[in-house]
């Protein structure tokens, strides 16, 4: 149960930094152009600092290292190409703007801002590590199958976003200096260090900001639900039982089905807002999913004793 107790703290710590978010917006301290400068801010700079900062670590570059590195970015692509048939097949019926949104945010998860905190709390920069190749497939579905729910988006543009994306930027900059084994002078080690631990907190106080915009007298509809059941257990258990079966090793496991237990992605309710879409209903899937994965991500936790 010890592991079990450490993801619990480490989600009540989260909860925490959800209510000063919600806190500060509620108290006007944050507002709608202050949160979108410190999302900017995170995805720019805390996250890329706190990726690179994974590769620093003290880590073994076997072949087996490098196998396993592979292996992750597969099982990353094989899970997100599932997401997108799942989400048409289990949400198409439903009308277009709310299938829009339903779709989306199984497509795309909060790997980022709640997922890589988690990653580094149990796994330290290991877990930040594995977490960032995760999303070379994420970003790539955010911006083709998944931005295509809202407007038209063509592959050019697709690829020059994921080639240009700050986060993806940082992992091939980490990659290099992994592999040459390169240090960075004191002062910009020491800075990179730094602005990586700050990303827990901000990126949770952040979320919190977005979530508390969310309408509270239709919250949890049955189609909020049933999407928050399918986001948070159905889909990682589906995971986990297929990477048993195929003997998978026991950390490329626990990241994929933490990975797949997240909540939709802050995204999903941003580029309802820019596209004209339903977003108080985006809100409230990203609230509810997020609210609920404080509860579901220990007990999914147990799947990993």
């Amino acid at each position: 149960m010890d592991f079990f107790g450490k993801v619990l703290n480490q989600q009540l710590m989260l909860l925490l930094f959800v209510l000063v978010g919600i806190i500060v917006k509620k108290t006007k301290i944050l507002n709608r152009e202050s949160e979108k400068a410190v999302s900017s801010l995170l995805v720019n700079v805390l996250l890329p600092c706190n990726i690179v900062q994974s590769f620093l670590s003290d880590i073994d570059i076997s072949s087996e290292f490098v196998k396993s590195c592979a292996i992750a970015i597969v099982i990353a692509a094989a899970t997100q190409l599932a997401s997108v048939f799942l989400g048409k097949a289990v949400f198409g019926k439903y009308p277009k703007e709310k299938q829009a949104i339903l779709r989306y945010g199984i497509i795309c998860s909060n790997s980022s801002f709640v997922g890589m905190p988690i990653a580094e709390t149990l796994y330290g920069g290991l877990g930040v590590l594995y977490t960032s190749l995760f999303q070379i497939p994420i970003r790539f579905t955010m911006w083709t199958a998944g931005l295509s729910l809202f407007t038209d988006t063509d592959n050019r543009s697709a690829f020059k976003k994921l080639a240009t994306h700050p986060c993806i930027v940082s992992i091939f900059i980490g990659v290099i200096l992994m592999a040459l084994d390169l240090e960075l002078p004191g002062f910009i080690g020491d800075t990179v260090y730094s602005i990586s631990k700050t990303t827990v907190p901000i990126s949770m106080i952040t979320v919190g900001s977005i979530m508390a915009d969310a309408e509270l007298k239709t919250l949890f509809s049955p189609s909020i639900l049933w999407f928050t059941l399918i986001r948070l257990i159905l889909f990682p258990l589906a995971v986990f039982g297929m990477l048993k079966l195929l003997g998978t090793d026991p950390l490329l496991i626990n990241i994929s089905v933490i990975m797949t237990a997240m909540p939709a992605g802050a995204s999903t309710s941003i580029l309802a807002e820019k596209y004209d879409g339903d977003a108080p209903y985006a809100a409230q899937v990203t609230f509810v999913s997020t609210l609920c994965s404080i509860i579901t991500i220990p007990f999914i936790s147990l799947l990993f004793q």
